[in-house]
């Protein structure tokens, strides 16, 4: 089980997200507000964020970029998401260790998670 936070500023995907994750146990914090995302990690003991690219006017990569600064919260592993299909690299630019093109299906998002989680077990081992 793994504490993941979800930020994206549609809650019917957030919502999808939350439940699926949920059903395999892993404890779901849903947030619209990209701006409280490092508070959020902090707050939380997040160990997994899941980013959308563009919420509410924000760049989600500026906002990976900035946890990727501070040391407390560096180490936890961003995903971004996004409808751009050509975002991939900006992403990974800013930090992010995998990027989901949207619309994604649940087994393709279980399982990136899982390696992303796996990933981030060995390394601080």
């Amino acid at each position: 089980m793994a504490r993941i936070l979800v930020v994206d500023d549609d809650m019917s995907i957030g919502y999808m997200i939350r439940d699926i994750l949920e059903f395999k146990n892993h404890d779901v914090t849903l947030s619209q507000k990209p701006l409280e995302t490092k508070q959020n990690v902090i707050n939380n003991d997040i160990e997994l964020v899941l980013l959308d690219k563009l919420i509410s006017g924000v760049d989600g990569t500026d906002v990976c970029s900035e946890l990727k600064k501070d040391e407390k919260v560096a180490h936890i592993p961003v995903v971004m998401m996004s409808a751009l299909h050509n975002a991939d690299e900006i992403c990974k630019n800013a930090g992010a260790v995998d990027f989901i093109a949207k619309p994604f299906d649940m087994a393709t998002l279980l399982t990136r998670i899982d390696e992303v989680l796996a990933a981030n077990s060995n390394n601080e081992k």
